[in-house]
């Protein structure tokens, strides 16, 4: 019983941090639309609402065990397909203070290590 506990704490904490990302997308939607890219179309509070509901929705696919395989893979997916808000991000904030710039740097790495955690779910579900 003790191997299958933790892959499947391992996809509940993925699961909360996404419905966690969602719901901010919602509560605080200035912060994402900032750093949306203007390449792309639309605006910038229609692709925050846009993605906090598929944070929303991968939470739900990643918690459920039936979908956990599928939920993991469009997880990581959609982690790559981010990764151009956090380089605006990165480079919006070159002017800002030290520790906002650090914070906005340090967005950049981490998407690496979130792209193994959901593929990780992903082969345990």
């Amino acid at each position: 019983m003790e191997p299958n506990r933790s892959p499947a704490r391992s996809a509940f904490a993925l699961a909360a941090l996404l419905g966690l990302a969602g719901v901010t997308h919602f509560t605080r939607p200035k912060q994402y639309d900032r750093i949306v890219p203007a390449s792309l179309p639309g605006s910038a509070r229609t692709w925050t609402y846009v993605s906090g509901a598929v944070e929303l929705a991968l939470a739900a696919a990643v918690a459920a065990p039936t979908t956990r395989r599928l939920g993991g893979l469009l997880t990581a997916g959609f982690f790559v397909a981010v990764f151009p808000a956090n380089v605006k991000m990165a480079l919006d904030f070159r002017t800002k203070s030290p520790k906002a710039k650090a914070i906005a740097y340090a967005r950049l790495p981490l998407q690496i290590p979130l792209v193994a955690w959901a593929l990780k779910v992903r082969r345990s579900g």
